[in-house]
This record gives C-alpha cells, sequence and structure tokens, in this order.
C-alpha cells in the first residue's frame, strides 16, 4: 500500500478522493484549512512550506501520490486570492514534493483544474503568462485590477470568475508543460490533471445557489447527461490517475464535466499542428 497526499481533503472532491484511497487501503495525509492530518494555507507562500514540510515528515521523504484538490471558485470577493490558491498552491506544492515523489519509484500526481479553463471567454492572457512565469504578486495585483474593471452585475455573482477561468486555463497549461521535463517524465513522477465541470459540491453550490429543485437543464452551460456530477465521480479518476498501472499516461487533461465541454466546443479537440 502506498502514502497519498490530498489537499482540500475536508470537504467535496478533495473528501471523496481521501475517502477512496483510505477505502483501498493507503495512508492518507489530508491538508486544509482545518479537520485535516495537515492544517495550512495554501494560499501563502508559508502555508505552502509548512504543507510540504508536515507532509514530508509524515511520509518519511517518499511519497506515492499527490491529488492536489484544493481551491475555492469564482464567487470568492479577492481575486487575488482566487489565482494564489488556485494555480501558484498546486504548483508551488508538487514542486516542493517532487523529490519525494521521484524516491517512491513510481510516483503519480494528479490536479484539479476546470471546464471553466476553455467553457468561459473571459480568459485573461496576461494573467496566465504571470502565472506560468511565476509572479505571484504581479498576478495577483492584475487579478485584483481585472475584477474591478468588470461590470458591476457580473461583480455580484461572479467577482472573480475571470481569476478563475484563468488561473485553471494557467494550471492545464503547466501541467502540460511540466509533465514533458526531464525531472519528472525521466524519472517516472507521472502528472496529470482532472477538468471536473458542474459537479455538486460546496463551491459550485456556493456559486450557483442550493442544487434542490434545480434543473440542469437550465443550468448556465450544457448539461448533456441531464445531471450534476458529484464529488465521487472526480475522485474515482483521481484514485486511476494515481494507480501505479497508469504508468503511460502524462500530461493529460481529462475532462469529467459531463459533456459541457464536447457540447460547447465540438471541434475544439483534437487540434490539428499547422507546422
Amino acid at each position: 500500500m502506498g502514502t497519498f497526499a490530498v489537499t482540500g481533503s475536508a470537504s467535496g472532491m478533495g473528501a471523496a478522493s481521501a475517502a477512496v484511497l483510505a477505502a483501498a487501503g493507503h495512508t492518507v495525509i489530508g491538508v486544509d484549512l482545518h479537520d485535516a492530518e495537515v492544517v495550512a494555507d495554501l494560499g501563502t507562500a508559508e502555508g505552502r512550506e509548512k504543507a510540504a514540510e508536515e507532509i514530508l515528515s509524515r511520509c518519511g521523504g517518499t511519497l506515492d501520490g499527490v491529488a492536489a484538490v484544493a481551491g475555492v471558485g469564482p464567487n470568492l470577493p479577492d481575486a487575488a486570492a482566487v489565482v494564489s490558491i488556485d494555480y501558484f498552491g498546486p504548483v508551488r506544492l508538487l514542486e516542493r514534493l517532487r523529490p519525494a515523489l521521484t524516491r517512491s519509484g513510481a510516483g503519480r500526481a494528479v490536479v484539479i483544474g476546470s471546464n471553466s479553463a476553455s467553457t468561459v471567454p473571459m480568459i485573461d492572457d496576461r494573467l496566465v503568462d504571470l502565472a506560468l512565469a511565476g509572479e505571484e504578486a504581479a498576478a495577483r495585483a492584475r487579478a485584483r485590477a481585472a475584477a474591478e474593471a468588470m461590470p458591476a452585475g457580473l461583480r455580484a455573482t461572479a467577482p472573480s470568475i475571470s481569476a478563475y477561468a484563468s488561473s485553471k486555463f494557467a494550471l492545464a497549461r503547466w501541467v502540460r508543460r511540466t509533465a514533458v521535463t526531464p525531472e519528472w517524465a525521466r524519472h517516472g513522477v507521472l502528472l496529470n490533471a482532472i477538468a471536473p465541470g458542474a459537479v455538486a459540491t460546496p463551491i459550485m453550490l456556493g456559486s450557483t445557489g442550493d442544487e434542490a429543485g434545480r434543473d440542469p437543464d437550465a443550468f448556465p452551460t450544457p448539461m448533456p447527461l441531464g445531471v450534476f456530477g458529484r464529488p465521487e465521480d472526480i475522485a474515482f479518476w483521481v484514485h486511476q490517475f494515481l494507480r501505479p498501472e497508469a504508468r503511460f499516461t502524462t500530461g493529460a487533461i481529462l475532462y469529467v464535466d459531463g459533456g459541457t465541454d464536447a457540447a460547447m466546443r465540438p471541434d475544439g479537440q483534437p487540434t490539428a499542428m499547422t507546422r
């Protein structure tokens, strides 16, 4: 059996992922703001370092896998915090834990992105570039300025929608770029991402209202299956990506969104090379 770190383990998809791994007999090191083995704020540099140190102490310096699930949604008032939590949180923590994953001989990492990266037409290219360049302070300032410039109506319902979608877009790019570098790929450490859609978690319900009585066909984006996802639907794929048998998949972005992205962008993938 292995040892796995799961961020956001106190609720939603993180709690479901931790439960699936524990049920399979693995040791799970949960990370969250409360009710976890490691209590830390991944939205700050200090919190990420604290989380990394405590995880490494608990696993003895060797880690079989990391599920970076912790995140916040577009309803958070502070767009800067969204960038720090949703992009820099998983990226910095995974960078810090990569040596421990290498030591396992078959390290696995999966991050939770979002189909908002490809279905929300509010990607801020400058913010994405700043995030990928590692410029957290500048990215936070950009996110705040962009949020303040949004129309008042949109700001009232989804004040951080652009920062959220842009952070998840940058995260998907980071996964694709990073997974194939020698430091990861040639050491057998696989890195993939899951892009959920409308999953009934506290984050989604906080952004869209109570699920009870809601018609999926009236949701703002298409819902081809006619149902909302559940945290367990995401946890299933988290487990698959973390299995030792998943040895030939890295740099993948798996949409687990009930067909939303396919309905909105049927010709978006694959994209042919032009040169």
